[in-house]
Parts: C-alpha cells; structure tokens; sequence
C-alpha cells in the first residue's frame, strides 16, 4: 500500500495560496495511488485553532487548514485513503479537525510504562556488548518518565562512556552515568547549579536508596 508521509510544517509558507497548493497536489497523488495511507506528522503546525494567528482570520496558516478540511470532506468511502495524523499539543486543534468524517478517532500514545521501557531498552541494547552485571529491569525502573529518545540516547551515552574508559563491555556503573546525563546533562564542573535542577538531582538519586 502506498504510504505518504509529511510533516505539517511542509505546508507552512510565507507566501498566500502555497501551502493550500501543497495540500491539493498531496490528495491528488493520494487519489491517484489509492488504496493509500497519508501520514501527517505536526498537524498542530497547520492544523491549529483559526483566528490563533497574528494574521487574523486570512492568513496563510488558515487558507492551508480550510483546504485540508475541504479536501477531507471530499472523501468518498471507495476511495480507499487512510488518514492519520500526530500531534503533541491535540489541546490546540481547531475543533473542525475533530468532527465525524474526519479525525473522529483518537489514540493516546504516552510514555511507556515500566514494561514499555523494558522493552524498548532491549531493542537498544541488542547488538551492543553489556556486561553480566547489567540488570534491564533495574534500568527500567530508574527510568521513569524516560520515552524512547531518552533511552536510546542513554544507551548510546553509555557506550560512549565505557569506550572512553577502554572497557570491552557497557556495565551498570556507565548505565548509571547515562542516566544522570540524559536527566541534568553532561557534567560541568565549572558551572552553578540551579535550586530546580537541584531538586530534580535529589529526587533521582532518592530513587537509588
């Protein structure tokens, strides 16, 4: 099945009429190579509340979502288009978007919990060389609130780490490390640090005891 993906910022111009030409030309193709999927990444770019936009009601923002909106209302069921779309702020989306026949259905993806990290921490790890002592549970439960950006990024940091110290092997102390530089960054010892990122610091290593 053809797949087109785009992000809704892709749409955003300065200049009037672009963006709504944008829109045409991607449910032309989609028509064209039906059955498909579209996939809009950041509708919140162009698909937020109208008259939210210092150019008032005319702007170029809102001539893209009111072409958006008509080129959804021209679906027909036996067209065979599929669209589904990702936002991080639903809370702004004008309310139009929402209606039956359009985004109708919702899916919450939040950050995973203990098991998701579980998982997703040893699709990271596969492939890398981890030492006995490496506990993914452990590492999972010291991972609160991480998503998997974070834990990829915290695996990659470790790694990084055990290469600088000549290790063959990622252990728990370099897992560790990772986590106090995903969480307050990587260590300057010349720099001040701030009551919040204080209490931030406290309330990790309060999770060690």
């Amino acid at each position: 099945v053809p797949f087109f993906s785009i992000s809704g910022s892709d749409f955003v111009e300065m200049f009037v009429g672009v963006g709504a030409s944008r829109v045409r030309d991607l449910f032309k193709q989609a028509k064209a190579s039906a059955p498909c999927i579209i996939f809009m990444d950041e509708i919140d770019a162009v698909g937020r509340h109208r008259g939210a936009g210092l150019g008032g009601g005319h702007d170029e923002r809102e001539q893209t979502l009111n072409q958006l909106l008509v080129e959804m209302d021209g679906f027909d069921q036996n067209i065979g288009i599929i669209m589904i779309a990702a936002t991080n702020r639903p809370d702004i989306l004008d309310p139009a978007l929402l209606r039956p026949g359009r985004f109708d259905r919702r899916i919450v993806i939040d950050r995973p919990d203990i098991l998701g990290r579980e998982d997703i921490l040893k699709v990271h790890v596969r492939g890398k060389p981890l030492a006995k002592e490496v506990d993914i549970k452990v590492l999972a439960r010291r991972t609160p609130g991480f998503v998997g950006s974070d834990l990829a990024n915290m695996v990659n940091e470790a790694a990084l780490l055990a290469s600088r110290k000549g290790k063959d092997a990622i252990g728990m102390e370099e897992m560790e490390a990772a986590i106090d530089r995903v969480i307050a960054g990587p260590e300057r010892k010349s720099r001040l640090i701030s009551e919040k990122e204080k209490e931030i610091i406290a309330y990790h290593e309060s999770g060690h005891a």
